[in-house]
């Protein structure tokens, strides 16, 4: 594992930080830390930004430059979610369409569905939600019951999709269907990408606990889809799937470290300003985040040590999922203790500590043991796939 940036590297993290300096609006600077994808207004911002972003080279980094990338090193694209970590940047708005439809698209998409839509992923003129989980399809992904059924040029679709992020204000969605319900669950499956503007489709808000409704449910009722909007084979959109979802955990894995590194640097800032720094029981509760914090950071480096050797995405992804989860959960629960009843007051309130940030941190890390891979099914996965025990 090489823990050090080469002269070019460090050159590099130099420039984004001068640059994020200059541009980075003051509206937005803090908002990586509990942010909302679900308020229109909100993303309407954030679009302006990944736009601005792209505009500066900073947006597809490592993407090949016939595809509207600069052909970067992945290190180099860590070193911009570092950056943007540091800076209390925002995340870019269009993570579905830049970290998991993007790469398919360059393997599986033909010449035309690249011309016509990675252009539009990079500056956030359109948006994408994934279409993948159903009431009973979540962790058995390959349960799906969508149904599309060919109709001269087009498909039509018939079905409903579930816990779909940002589908209230997406452009498009990537959508798994069965066309092909007389073969084994796997092999009838097709990968769609789907205007969200179509007669026929219904978007449903799901209202969590943090208040906001980023989630949705999406209802396909009789839903034309042209053929030209085929990616991949008929009956062959798993294997294109597991591209995306390698793409997704691969990704994630450093997006989540940067993000629960910004909120440790929170706590430990909100520790001192309420005088609780020197509270013996404290530090030792802020100790153990920040080594937390530390291991999945060792982790990632070393997932990413082995790519750039050529290796290809471990159980790395599974372990710091898990991992993060309860480092998350702990750290909220910590900066609840700190604050104290404050911590339930939130956004609108002039009582509210970081303008009600803490209290929507405390409700969102209620679901980080669920969302993007339950902590049960990924200890299923760890047991079975890396220590080898038993499925029953």
């Amino acid at each position: 594992m090489d823990f050090d940036f080469t002269p070019e590297q460090e050159a590099f993290r130099k420039e984004v930080q001068q640059w994020l300096e200059q541009n980075l609006p003051d509206d937005l600077r803090g908002r990586a830390f509990a942010a909302s994808r679900a308020d229109r207004e909100e993303v309407r911002k954030l679009r302006t930004w990944q736009k601005r972003m792209y505009e500066a080279g900073y947006v597809g980094m490592d993407w090949p430059r016939e595809f509207g990338g600069r052909g970067a090193t992945l290190v180099e694209q860590v070193i911009l979610y570092q950056e943007l970590a540091r800076a209390e940047s925002p995340q870019f708005v269009n993570r579905g369409g830049l970290s998991m439809l993007g790469p398919t698209l360059m393997k599986h998409g033909t010449p035309p569905q690249q011309k016509r839509f990675l252009p539009q992923i990079l500056t956030a003129d359109e948006i994408w939600c994934q279409g993948f989980s159903e009431p009973n399809a979540g962790s058995d992904l390959a349960n799906l019951q969508t149904r599309a059924e060919r109709v001269g040029d087009h498909f039509v679709v018939n079905g409903q999709k579930v816990w779909t992020s940002m589908a209230h204000v997406a452009d498009w969605c990537f959508l798994l269907v069965r066309t092909d319900p007389a073969v084994p669950k796997h092999k009838g499956i097709t990968f769609l990408l789907v205007d969200m503007k179509s007669p026929g489709i219904t978007v449903r808000p799901l209202r969590q606990i943090t208040g906001e409704a980023e989630f949705n449910e999406v209802f396909f009722d009789t839903v034309r889809v042209p053929l030209e909007n085929l990616v991949g084979k008929p009956n062959e959109g798993w294997s294109v799937a597991l591209t995306t979802l390698a793409y997704e955990r691969d990704l994630l894995t450093f997006i989540r470290h940067i993000s629960l590194r910004n909120a440790v640097h929170r706590l430990v800032k909100l520790a001192r300003a309420r005088g609780r720094a020197r509270d013996p029981v404290v530090r030792q509760k802020i100790a153990n985040i920040w080594i937390g914090e530390q291991a999945l950071q060792l982790n990632a480096y070393r997932s990413l040590t082995n790519i750039l050797r050529g290796g290809q995405p471990g159980p790395e992804g599974s372990t710091s999922k898990l991992f993060w989860s309860q480092v998350d959960q702990e750290l909220a629960q910590v900066a609840t203790e700190v604050i104290g009843p404050y911590a339930q007051v939130a956004h609108g309130s002039a009582w509210a500590p970081d303008e009600g940030q803490w209290e929507f941190y405390a409700m969102l890390a209620q679901a980080s043991g669920i969302r993007a891979g339950t902590s049960e099914i990924l200890r299923n996965i760890l047991g079975e796939r890396v220590l080898g025990l038993p499925k029953d």
